[in-house]
């Protein structure tokens, strides 16, 4: 087996990824601290054409050295859009019959293995800050919580570890 160079790897052009059709998955940061988790929650967006990011509250915003470093030109492919609240941009996507999807530690949660993404149907995924996980009036604001199951010693996962499974395991059920 020969290691493929990146030049083999048939990835898309910036203009063409733009024009693509995109998965029906959309990404709202809650007040992410750390500009690599940014950066490389645009990485994982651009793999699988997550259609939009949506950076809140303190969230950084590109341009930024930090983010660029993970992010490797992914927030040149990725719409994103920065609002300061959450609430307001899970209401505006909600009247556009979008289901938001906090992705937390809860009572009544649905585990990430038994979710079922719906065909013809968008979500919005909340990741929640490093500390404090996703706020909980957002949580409160969320059709559904899904939690990913974990069973080590450890409560929770890096957000960028978190959103690349949970994005992976909706897109490989959609397709």
């Amino acid at each position: 087996m020969r290691k493929l160079k990146n030049e083999e790897l048939d990835r898309l052009e910036v203009s063409e990824f733009k024009a693509a059709k995109k998965s029906p998955i959309i990404i709202i940061l809650d007040n992410i601290r750390s500009l690599n988790n940014i950066g490389s929650v645009f990485r994982t967006s651009d793999a699988f054409l997550i259609e939009k990011i949506y950076l809140c509250g303190i969230t950084a915003q590109p341009p930024h050295n930090d983010i660029r470093k993970t992010a490797l030109g992914s927030t040149e492919t990725v719409e994103w859009e920065y609002i300061e609240n959450t609430i307001d941009v899970i209401n505006s996507l909600k009247t556009q019959n979008i289901k938001i999807c906090s992705i937390e530690q809860a009572e009544n949660t649905t585990m990430l293995n038994t979710f079922k993404p719906q065909p013809n149907t968008k979500y919005a995924f909340v990741f929640g800050n490093e500390v404090k996980g996703v706020a909980q009036d957002v949580v409160n604001t969320s059709d559904i919580v899904i939690e990913i199951p974990q069973y080590g010693t450890k409560h929770s996962l890096n957000i960028s570890v978190s959103c690349g499974v949970v994005v992976w395991d909706v897109f490989s059920k959609l397709h």
